[in-house]
């Protein structure tokens, strides 16, 4: 019967030319809930821990702020190739409709945070953890499920309409937290449901298996020693971000190198055991292809270089831009994701056009050349002053848009399509774990190297400051003190932290009312945070360039289109 089917010609086949777009729209959908959803609690944050009343700058909760943030990602980057591999030996469609049904579960239950204080901000964790969970299943399988659906002339323009919508839900969640927080923070949480439920049901009665199942059992070892090694490294930048005895960061503390430690002992077991139990959770035979391999490697660097710059650009515009041109604290996070726009409209042009060109003019020359522009407009924002002329901004950061869609649909069509269909759930789990675990890492290195370049200066700037305004060298001394890292925050938080500091003190009660409008104003703040601030920025968006030189040459390593089995076998 299925020879049969093969053997039909193409006018007897309509149900299964639509069927490739039901699953394309399902599952693009699918991939922009997860992403946006990835983004939409980090803009949507003040009125989070406003509504669950924390205080963002109390030095414990710190580590609630990045667990809200990282969390989310950590999950998808540990869980992604398990369930990749579920897919493969159950089914990528069960896999995946299990996975919408796992996702909008925990959104309903989001929006119910019974608690305050800390305890709500635990559930909220908790239950982000549960949906990053369906998220994993959902972004594991979709590209797998495209794969089987499109035929090879135009599987570049499938997947790559998928990822454009990952990367546009990614700057979209930023609008998007801005507007419904200033609604009910809950609702952030609420949008997910109506659509979550109609994308359920759809899935459930449209979508269907139609690539081969691998079969076989479920490599435990391999599961858990991967699953806690990468979790270990993961948790590890977390607490590295934290002061640790008296220094700005947490990288001296033992528990940080115990992690990391631990994390790649772990991992290495992971590939010994891989080596040897007969039915790996990964197939390790996929890394002798070199188009699996390069492209991933490529997709690491780009992604450690968009993840970083998307949280220093949204910090430079809500901390100093946004002020310094009259805007009120409160309103920075929306205008900070309005003003990114331009990103997303990048995306949107070009990551569609560039899977259509890539199923024509190859692959490899078309993400080589996304990376190379991609570094490009990171050596642009490195030369721009930090109070910029905002047109410049906007195209900067539009060709950064289009370098990315350029580089991410051939890639991921390039790795997809050098694996032996069997195996595309998996290789899409370690694709998407590629590029989570590049996002999850690149917090931790960006906010590291702009820590590091604002803890020289930023103490004695801010306290200097606040004396010059009569406020006294003792409470001066001790907001200078406050850890970067919180000044970071507060400002992503869209908070003034030199009133929410100083006002407890009682500081600003015993000043002229030029003096607390001067400290309380937009300006100063900023004014004072801008020198430290451009020297983490140059020191960022240089690393962010070399980045992209890395996945340009990891790209124009990746060969030619050699057959997946063919080159499987010739790598033995």
């Amino acid at each position: 019967m299925q020879k049969n089917l093969m053997e039909a010609p193409a006018a007897t086949r309509p149900a299964s030319d639509r069927y490739k777009w039901t699953a394309l729209t399902n599952t693009t959908a699918a991939v922009f809930m997860s992403a946006l959803d990835g983004s939409i609690v980090l803009i949507a944050l003040p009125a989070i821990f406003r509504g669950v009343h924390l205080d963002p700058l109390a030095p414990g909760n710190i580590a609630y702020l990045l667990w809200m943030i990282m969390g989310y990602r950590l999950v998808q980057a540990v869980l992604v190739v398990t369930v990749g591999r579920l897919g493969d030996m159950f089914g990528r469609v069960r896999i995946y409709n299990a996975g919408f049904a796992v996702f909008t579960f925990a959104s309903i239950l989001l929006s119910f945070d019974p608690f305050d204080g800390g305890h709500g901000a635990m559930w909220l964790i908790g239950w982000r953890v549960l949906q990053a969970v369906g998220g994993s299943m959902l972004t594991a399988n979709s590209a797998a499920i495209l794969t089987d659906a499109f035929p090879a002339e135009q599987r570049g323009f499938a997947l790559g309409i998928n990822q454009v919508a990952g990367l546009a839900g990614m700057f979209i969640g930023l609008v998007a937290g801005g507007l419904l927080a200033a609604w009910d923070w809950r609702a952030v949480f609420w949008v997910n449901v109506p659509v979550g439920i109609f994308f359920t049901l759809w899935a459930y009665r449209t979508l269907r298996d139609t690539g081969k199942r691998a079969g076989g059992r479920i490599d435990w070892w391999g599961n858990l020693t991967f699953a806690i090694g990468l979790s270990a490294i993961l948790i590890a930048v977390t607490f590295g971000l934290q002061p640790y005895g008296g220094h700005t960061m947490g990288w001296t503390n033992p528990l940080v190198d115990m992690l990391i430690v631990g994390g790649l002992l772990l991992l290495a077991a992971f590939v010994v055991i891989e080596n040897r139990v007969p039915e790996p959770m990964i197939q390790l035979s996929l890394f002798r292809l070199r188009a699996f391999t390069f492209g991933n490697l490529a997709g690491l660097a780009i992604s450690i270089g968009r993840g970083g710059m998307q949280f220093v650009l949204i910090i430079w515009l809500q901390g100093i831009w946004l002020p310094l041109h009259g805007y009120d604290y409160g309103s920075t996070p929306l205008w900070a994701g309005i003003f990114m726009l331009p990103l997303t409209a990048g995306f949107l042009a070009a990551g569609p056009v560039s899977g259509y060109l890539s199923d024509r003019i190859g692959s490899r020359g078309m993400a080589t050349g996304g990376a190379l522009l991609f570094g490009a407009s990171f050596l642009g924002l490195m030369l721009l002053p930090v109070d910029f002329s905002y047109w410049i901004f906007a195209v900067l950061i539009a060709l950064n848009g289009i370098a990315s869609g350029m580089f991410a649909s051939p890639n991921s069509s390039s790795i997809m399509g050098s694996v032996p269909s069997e195996l595309r759930g998996v290789a899409s789990g370690m694709r998407a774990t590629f590029q989570n675990s590049g996002t999850a890492v690149s917090i931790g290195v960006f906010f590291s190297l702009m820590i590091a370049g604002l803890a020289s200066s930023l103490p004695h700037s801010l306290a200097n400051g606040l004396q010059q305004q009569g406020v006294s060298a003792q409470v001066a001394a001790q907001v200078g003190n406050l850890p970067p890292v919180s000044s970071l925050f507060a400002a992503q938080l869209g908070f003034s932290p030199i009133q929410h500091l100083l006002q407890p003190t009682g500081a600003l009660d015993n000043l002229t009312a030029a003096q607390q409008q001067t400290l309380t104003g937009r300006e100063f703040f900023p004014h004072l945070i801008s020198g430290p601030f451009h020297s983490g920025l140059v020191i960022v968006f240089a690393f962010g360039a070399t980045l992209a030189v890395l996945a340009a040459i990891a790209s124009l390593l990746r060969g030619g289109a050699a057959g997946p089995k063919q080159s499987i076998t010739q790598g033995k």
